[in-house]
């Protein structure tokens, strides 16, 4: 990310740039603050942008040996195309001696290393990342962006706000939107602004669900679980995420007695640390056999739902009552 920095400022632009990455929100940031800097105010004369896969590659390759038009570059953006994950033959081979007056812009989510075009783009040292932030980069991004509208917030509210947002980058910015509009007149916001504007995900539900089963409490458990499919979430996926959070718990269960601390345990179970601490305060309602049968029970019930033995809403209703017995 430096790199393109530096580039932006420095006005000294590489023949190709890979932005790739999970994180929608930072790659499209980049993408814009790039793709202004190379336009630099010209017109559409000198930019093309392909978005998807529908393109025609030899005629992209047949543009960007055409000299840009009253500019200093011609721009090539492919957003989407899947070129990063396989085939772009004629592309990797063009850019072992691309023209110098093209700059080609390629933004993907999802890439593969060994396809021939990211290593045809690797040596050109342009290739960037944009990977899940960790914990203590969110919080400085959202503390920057409070800070910017004169407010405040609790390291424990920020903690529930995460909570409630998860890592992704665009909803958090959203829901800060919302909060900044609430607390409008006021220059704190607390738990309860959180709490009353911000809903819980849907995998902040199975969490409560998953405490109300540890809990035993059945009725609790059994009305989260309507919640959820009053908001149309699938039964299989709701089985699904049940089976996900326990064999979480399990994990987490099994790293601390093996002396891990939260960060630690974050790391290995790929989770965020706020995260597997919150996973360590569950588990302690639960054995490692109560777990792995709750585990059993998650495979019982999904291959009833496939072999048609049990409806998918019935399946897990049964599986619930079973846990909170």
């Amino acid at each position: 990310m430096k790199r393109i920095l530096e580039d932006i400022r420095a006005r000294n632009f590489s023949q190709i740039y890979v932005l790739y990455g999970k994180e929608d929100y930072l790659r499209k940031q980049y993408r814009d603050r790039l793709l202004t800097a190379l336009l630099d105010g010209s017109d559409s004369m000198n930019y093309t942008c392909v978005q998807g896969k529908d393109y025609n590659l030899p005629a992209l390759i047949d543009m960007a040996e055409t000299l840009p038009l009253l500019a200093e570059r011609r721009v090539i953006s492919l957003e989407n195309t899947g070129l990063l994950k396989g085939g772009g033959e004629e592309l990797a081979e063009y850019l072992a001696n691309p023209c110098e007056t093209t700059v080609w812009v390629l933004i993907e989510s999802e890439c593969d290393k060994r396809s021939k075009v990211y290593k045809a783009a690797a040596p050109f040292d342009r290739c960037v990342e944009f990977s899940t932030q960790d914990e203590t980069t969110l919080q400085k991004w959202i503390l920057s962006l409070i800070k910017k509208e004169n407010k405040k917030i609790s390291a424990r509210t920020l903690d529930l706000f995460l909570e409630s947002t998860g890592e992704d980058m665009s909803t958090i910015r959203l829901e800060l939107e919302k909060l900044f509009s609430y607390t409008l007149e006021r220059d704190v916001i607390t738990e309860e602004d959180v709490e009353a504007v911000c809903p819980p995900r849907i995998t902040g539900r199975i969490f409560d669900m998953v405490d109300a089963i540890g809990a035993k409490d059945r009725k609790k458990a059994l009305s989260l679980y309507q919640d959820l499919q009053l908001l149309r979430e699938p039964p299989t996926r709701i089985l699904y995420l049940i089976g996900r959070q326990m064999n979480l718990l399990l994990q987490s269960k099994e790293l601390r007695a093996q002396g891990m601390d939260a960060k630690a345990a974050a790391a290995k179970m790929g989770v965020p640390p706020f995260a597997a601490q919150k996973y360590f305060r569950q588990a302690q309602s639960y054995s490692q056999a109560q777990l792995k049968e709750a585990l059993r029970g998650c495979i019982e019930a999904d291959e009833s739902i496939k072999k048609g033995r049990m409806t998918d809403k019935f399946s897990v209703e049964l599986l619930i009552m079973e846990l909170t017995a």
